[in-house]
């Protein structure tokens, strides 16, 4: 994977790109994450559940506990939410500027901080179609929980090898599950967003 990290007053950036993986793979992964969560990240990542599952066509609200153990040698139970653009604060929405895109919000690191109103942080992933495959950018902005660049780059550390994965294992894995067309058991969202920016809103569903 060719990636490039950015840091600036608002968070972390990751630009990077990846050949023979499409858009729709990775709108299809997020509605099915427990899928290849392992294959994700095989060093740091553990079997992952949905304290709020995802609903076919609509993802948003849904909630997946994500335990894993970074470089910094520290295992987290992440709850993490993904939230409707309206929701997000406008600062972090600017950085929209991809076709298809997804906001998460990290809630805590117990199951009471399930419907907090308050996030630690939030971690935006974008990403396009390109010639030979798709260009995308992550960005971490810490918010309740302050980040400091040197914590930026601990989850750019990790975040990159996710994305890298991708190219291994989610053109298989998505060509494997098209047989199972009962969408309780393989959910799919479309995640493209029309206009950039605060501009920016879900094509296929609210939010």
């Amino acid at each position: 994977m060719d990636y490039r990290l950015e840091q600036d007053d608002l968070g972390t950036h990751i630009h990077w790109a990846l050949n023979g993986v499409t858009a729709r793979m990775i709108d299809w992964f997020w509605s099915n994450m427990e899928k290849g969560f392992i294959l994700w990240h095989p060093e740091q990542h553990e079997p992952m559940s949905w304290p709020i599952p995802p609903r076919h066509g609509n993802l948003l609200g849904a909630v997946h506990n994500a335990p894993q153990t970074w470089d910094d040698g520290r295992r987290q139970d992440l709850f993490i939410r993904f939230e409707p653009l309206r929701d997000v604060p406008d600062a972090i929405r600017d950085v929209i500027d991809h076709t298809h895109v997804i906001v998460v919000a990290g809630l805590g690191l117990d199951e009471a901080s399930l419907h907090t109103q308050d996030p630690m942080g939030y971690r935006v992933h974008q990403w396009q179609p390109s010639d030979r495959g798709v260009v995308g950018k992550s960005t971490a902005v810490g918010r309740r929980k302050a980040e400091t660049h040197e914590d930026g780059k601990i989850w750019a550390a990790h975040a990159a090898t996710e994305i890298g994965n991708w190219a291994h294992f989610l053109p298989d894995i998505h060509r494997l599950y098209e047989v199972v067309t009962d969408t309780r058991r393989n959910p799919f969202t479309d995640l493209t967003v029309e206009g950039t920016g605060r501009a920016a809103r879900y094509r296929h569903m609210p939010g």
